[in-house]
């Protein structure tokens, strides 16, 4: 007589869903604060860490090229830290990415200057950034995977749409804290060691998060099936073996969003700088406003993601983002209002993606392979493309060419609309297999 194997444990309800959303957002927040404070002071500590040129532009693209290089690191932490959390569970791989994450912080805070150190000084500084890009690619796969797995039927949008609710509070007080820095210290005291302080505190807070995160429940129970012997160990590709047409969806899920994102948040007030002269301490100011705008958006526009369906809220991202760039950039000036409106008006239609990017990517796996299969193609297509935006941006400027970037958005954004139009299916009323 033959038996089948025995069926995998049902998941969980955790005793305390706001305390799991409360875990993971509170680590992701230090994740993503650590991350962007190096994007937001890039302009003061590039002058220090590489050898000085004629071309004040060139130590700020190599800061750039080095943030694109810690990028590349990300698929490889969504798929190593998403095996492992897939393996081990959520929670494991959430502690380990955090603890690495505030080592990150701390080396750079300590990196030398090239004047006391030599070639020795970008060594270490990319050093600092391929480890927090392994975290951060991890902290993906196995964070928003915990968020979607931790909501009750029909919230998975709003769960979703704290993962960009704690990215945009990290993204805030690196934003704050650099303008800060920048409104209390001359411009040479920021080159010469403000920038160094956000780093300090960036590996301080790490230790808070780490604390805060003991407190979260596992929410799959595979990882118990397969110690027991329940349930067979997950390899390393089996999301792409299997189901290697989700993770083609998922690059292109991802490819306008992506650019879209890191472009609006991260970039514009750097691309202000560069093409209209915009005042640093004042575009780091409007980016700050922006961002509460744009943390605000999140969880109404999860909600009515939970109402409508994720499908008409990517094909609004996509086809705002066709359209806007190229009018919304031409409009820029050095005036205060400009950059704002155009931050904000960009926000409403890239907050139709982020709000539900990661219920939509774990909605296409089940939960054997959900963590690595969410993470490494979104880590991959992240590092490709958004990572490159700023270096992209920047060496366009160099070229005098700077107009083609918002083209160069625009063309990508129709692609992915193809993609939602055509390819994706509506996956808000599925039950998570």
């Amino acid at each position: 007589m033959v038996t089948s194997p025995p069926a995998p444990s049902p998941i969980g309800i955790p005793k305390s869903r706001l305390r799991q959303l409360f875990a993971a957002s509170v680590g992701n927040v230090v994740e993503w604060y650590d991350w962007y404070a190096y994007s937001f002071l890039a302009v003061y500590f590039s002058g220090q860490i590489f050898a000085e040129t004629d071309n004040p532009l060139v130590p700020v693209l190599s800061a750039f090229a080095i943030f694109a290089v810690g990028f590349f690191m990300r698929p490889l932490g969504g798929l190593l830290v998403g095996a492992f959390a897939d393996r081990f569970g959520r929670k494991a791989a959430m502690t380990f990415t955090i603890m690495l994450m505030g080592f990150g912080s701390l080396l750079l805070a300590v990196t030398p200057t090239y004047e006391a150190a030599g070639v020795l000084a970008p060594i270490i500084l990319t050093l600092a950034r391929l480890i927090q890009g392994l975290s951060v690619g991890g902290e993906f796969a196995a964070a928003t995977t915990f968020l979607v797995e931790s909501a009750p039927p029909g919230r998975r949008g709003l769960f979703s749409s704290f993962q960009y609710v704690s990215t945009t509070i990290g993204q805030l007080l690196a934003s704050g804290l650099a303008a800060l820095l920048a409104l209390s210290l001359s411009e040479t005291d920021m080159n010469s060691y403000g920038w160094r302080i956000a780093f300090v505190v960036g590996a301080v807070i790490s230790l808070v998060g780490l604390w805060i995160r003991k407190g979260a429940e596992e929410t799959s129970t595979v990882a118990a099936d397969i110690k027991a012997g329940r349930a067979e160990r997950p390899g390393l590709f089996d999301f792409l073996l299997h189901y290697p047409t989700k993770a083609a969806l998922i690059v292109g899920i991802t490819l306008a969003g992506t650019v879209a994102y890191y472009t609006w948040t991260t970039f514009l007030p750097t691309y202000a700088q560069q093409n209209v002269n915009f005042d640093k301490a004042e575009s780091l100011t409007v980016s700050t406003i922006s961002l509460v705008f744009f943390m605000v958006l999140q969880p109404l526009l999860g909600m009515l993601s939970d109402r409508v369906g994720r499908k008409p809220m990517l094909i609004t991202f996509g086809l705002g983002f066709t359209i806007l760039p190229v009018p919304l950039l031409g409009m820029l000036s050095n005036s205060f209002s400009s950059l704002l409106i155009i931050q904000c008006v960009g926000m409403v239609f890239l907050g139709c993606f982020t709000s539900i990017s990661a219920a939509v990517n774990a909605e296409l796996f089940p939960t054997r392979v959900r963590a690595a299969g969410a993470g490494f193609p979104y880590s991959l297509t992240v590092a490709i493309f958004g990572g490159t935006a700023p270096l992209i941006g920047t060496a366009l400027k160099d070229a005098d060419a700077s107009g083609l970037f918002p083209w160069y958005m625009s063309a990508l954004a129709l692609i992915s609309t193809l993609v939602y139009v055509f390819a994706l299916k509506e996956t808000k009323h599925l039950p998570l297999s």
